[in-house]
C-alpha cells in the first residue's frame, strides 16, 4: 500500500486562532492564475518606465488596476467587518493571484475571545467570492502568521504596501501575462 504525503501543518498547535491580536494572511489563487488585475492595463503598465529609487512612478495597494473578480476581493475584504464586530482588516493588497490581508481581532474589555477563528473569517471571504464569481478560484488552505510585536506589525505592513512596487519591479519586461 502507497503511503500519501501527508500536509504539512501550517497552524501553530494549541494556539488560540481567535484570541485577540494581529495576523498576517495570504490567500492564494489555483493554480497561480493572475486573474485580479485587468490583464490591459497590467500590459500599459508592462510598457511603462520602472518605478525610480524614489518610487515615482509606482502603483500603490490602493491604486493597482483590479480586473472584475478584484473588484469582487476588494468588496469582500471591505465589508469583512460587517460581519464580525471585533475584526478588522487594517491593511490588505490583492495581487494578480494572491491576496495579502492584516487582520485585527480585538478582545473584549475582560480579555475574553469574542471573535471567530481566523480559518472561518478567511473561509467566508474565500466562500463569498467563489459564489459571487459562480466558481472557486482559491487554493484550498491559505498561509497565516501570528504577529508577535509592534516591530513585525510594522514590517508586514509596510511589506504588504510595497506589493505592488516589487510586482512592477520584477513584472516590467514580463510577457507571460496568462489572463
Amino acid at each position: 500500500m502507497t503511503d500519501f504525503q501527508k500536509r504539512k501543518k501550517n497552524r501553530l498547535s494549541d494556539y488560540d486562532y481567535s484570541r485577540a491580536g494581529a495576523y498576517f494572511v495570504t490567500i492564494c489563487v489555483l493554480p497561480r492564475k493572475n486573474i485580479f488585475w485587468d490583464a490591459g492595463e497590467v500590459a500599459r503598465l508592462q510598457n511603462e518606465p520602472p518605478p525610480d529609487a524614489l518610487g515615482r512612478g509606482a502603483i500603490h495597494p490602493e491604486d493597482v488596476p483590479l480586473s472584475a473578480a478584484g473588484k469582487i476581493v476588494q468588496t469582500a475584504i471591505r465589508s469583512a467587518s460587517d460581519h464580525y464586530d471585533d475584526v478588522e482588516i487594517e491593511h490588505y493588497c490583492i495581487m494578480p493571484d494572491h491576496v495579502h490581508l492584516l487582520i485585527l481581532f480585538y478582545g473584549d474589555l475582560f480579555g475574553k475571545n469574542t471573535c471567530p477563528p481566523i480559518s472561518t473569517v478567511v473561509g467566508s471571504l474565500k466562500r463569498w467570492v467563489s459564489k459571487q464569481l459562480g466558481y472557486s478560484v482559491w487554493q484550498k488552505s491559505f498561509y497565516d502568521r501570528v504577529i508577535r510585536s509592534e516591530k513585525e506589525h510594522d514590517k508586514v505592513a509596510m511589506y504588504i504596501e510595497y506589493n505592488p512596487l516589487r510586482w512592477q519591479i520584477d513584472h516590467g519586461d514580463n510577457s507571460d501575462w496568462d489572463c
